[in-house]
Formats: C-alpha cells, sequence, structure tokens
C-alpha cells in the first residue's frame, strides 16, 4: 500500500471523490503544509497558518496506479484557480500535492504536464513538502457519507465531482 496526499479544496469535496475507487482503502482528512503543531479546524479556516486543506488516500499500487490517482484529482478539481475552489477562498483551499518521497515528486510533476494540455489558462497547482500531515477532527472523516449529504454547500458541489468522475473514470470505480 501506498499513500499519496493531495489538496483541492474543500476536503468534504476531495474526500467523496476518492472513496469509491478501485484499490483506494482509506481516505483521511486533514491538513498539511502550515506553520503551527496541530492546527484546528477553525485555525486552518482563518486562513492564518498556512495548512491546506487536503486528503491521504491509501491505495494499492497494483490496483490503482498513483499517474490515475493524479489524474482523476486534476480532474475533478480546477487546478487553473489560485487559492480557492469556487466559492471557497482562502490559501486553506489551494491546489496542491505533498509527495512522499522523490518517485512521487517525478510522477506529480508529470501529472501537471497532463493535466495542463488543452487548458486554456496555466495550471497553478503547486508540489511542496516535505510536511507534516494532521488528522483533521473526526467528523470530519467520510463527511459526504454522513452530514455532507444534508449540507446544502456539499449537495451543490460534490455531486457534479462524483459525475464527472463516473462520466470519465467509469473502470476505476467499486462495484455498487
Amino acid at each position: 500500500m501506498e499513500q499519496a496526499i493531495m489538496a483541492g479544496g474543500c476536503f468534504w469535496c476531495t474526500e467523496a471523490v476518492f472513496q469509491d475507487l478501485v484499490g483506494v482503502s482509506a481516505v483521511e482528512s486533514g491538513y498539511i503544509g502550515g506553520g503551527i503543531a496541530d492546527p484546528t479546524y477553525k485555525q486552518v479556516c482563518s486562513g492564518t497558518t498556512g495548512h491546506a486543506e487536503a486528503i491521504r488516500v491509501t491505495f494499492d499500487p497494483d490496483v490503482l496506479s498513483l499517474d490515475d490517482l493524479l489524474d482523476i484529482h486534476f480532474a475533478t478539481h480546477d487546478p487553473t484557480q489560485l487559492n480557492r475552489q469556487g466559492n471557497d477562498v482562502g490559501t486553506q483551499y489551494r491546489s496542491a500535492l505533498f509527495p512522499v518521497g522523490d518517485a512521487q515528486r517525478s510522477a506529480m510533476e508529470a501529472a501537471i504536464v497532463r493535466a495542463a494540455e488543452g487548458r486554456n489558462a496555466p495550471i497553478v497547482t503547486t508540489i511542496e513538502g516535505p510536511a507534516v500531515w494532521y488528522p483533521a477532527e473526526d467528523y470530519h472523516q467520510e463527511y459526504w457519507n454522513g452530514e455532507g449529504q444534508r449540507n446544502p454547500y456539499c449537495l451543490a458541489v460534490i455531486p457534479p465531482k462524483l459525475a464527472k468522475l463516473r462520466k470519465s473514470y467509469a473502470d476505476k470505480l467499486k462495484a455498487g
């Protein structure tokens, strides 16, 4: 098993995309890339800690490659928006990748090049790190599967992301 850490806006929204992929055994929401230890959601939302809301995906690279994971990440958020995704504005919502090792850094650099093909705007996704991962509070984990399906914000943002996933990556989805 490997882990990949990606940020692409609200972690509630990115987490929902990766939970149903084959080869993914866990998706954890958390904070990374900031300047204080053990940040809270309230601190990160203030935009003053330097952390990004991110997800840490645990996956089997023999079933789902890192390249596929990264391509799905770029297809399900807007990597051309600097420090924002839709109505979420601030550095905590930046598009960023946090490699675990040099091989991942190279794969992430290549994924940015692939993501730029055919786009009219430049990719602003950064590759950052090394950085310390901090899991988000328990109530943020698997948010879409619980509270998120009653949250108007999530209901507006997540279904279009899931539709993109189903349309372009149906062969990468878990059965059922």
